[in-house]
């Protein structure tokens, strides 16, 4: 199993991350992966030696290399904290909405004018229509002013 959690406080969001679920960030129209992939395919676009379309279509993409559950006793989970402004998005996903909807497309959705409370259905089936291969799970939180 892969883990994303998300922990609001006033002025942050604090996140713990394990598999290739993913975490985003959408301020003023620029959407920012800050979780990364526990895999090689995942490591390999990181440093630059992939591209978000060779990584897409490596046959290994799928290959964590942490997880939980899986006989893995030993896990370095990547943990990181963001400030937060009214505006802000967050989509919390699994890897069946990146399996068929590429970032550009998550920003556009992310940065657009709907109500944050119908994002996260929206982006779930256009993910299923483009691709439907794995489970389509999405979550999208919108920091709010006091």
């Amino acid at each position: 199993a892969t883990l994303s959690l998300a922990w609001f406080t006033p002025g942050a969001m604090h996140f713990c991350h394990v598999g290739d679920s993913r975490i985003y960030a959408c301020r003023g129209g620029q959407l920012t992966q800050l979780t990364h992939d526990h895999t090689h395919v995942g490591w390999l676009q990181r440093n630059g030696r992939l591209t978000e379309r060779e990584a897409r279509s490596h046959p290994r993409r799928n290959a964590l290399s942490q997880a939980l559950g899986a006989g893995q006793q030993f896990l370095e989970p990547h943990i990181g904290a963001i400030d937060c402004r009214p505006g802000d998005r967050f989509l919390l996903c699994t890897d069946g909405i990146t399996d068929g909807l590429w970032d550009h497309r998550l920003g556009a959705f992310l940065a657009g004018p709907e109500p944050a409370t119908e994002l996260a259905p929206r982006i779930v089936h256009a993910a299923v229509e483009a691709s439907g291969r794995d489970n389509a799970t999405a979550v999208v939180v919108e920091i709010r002013g006091a």
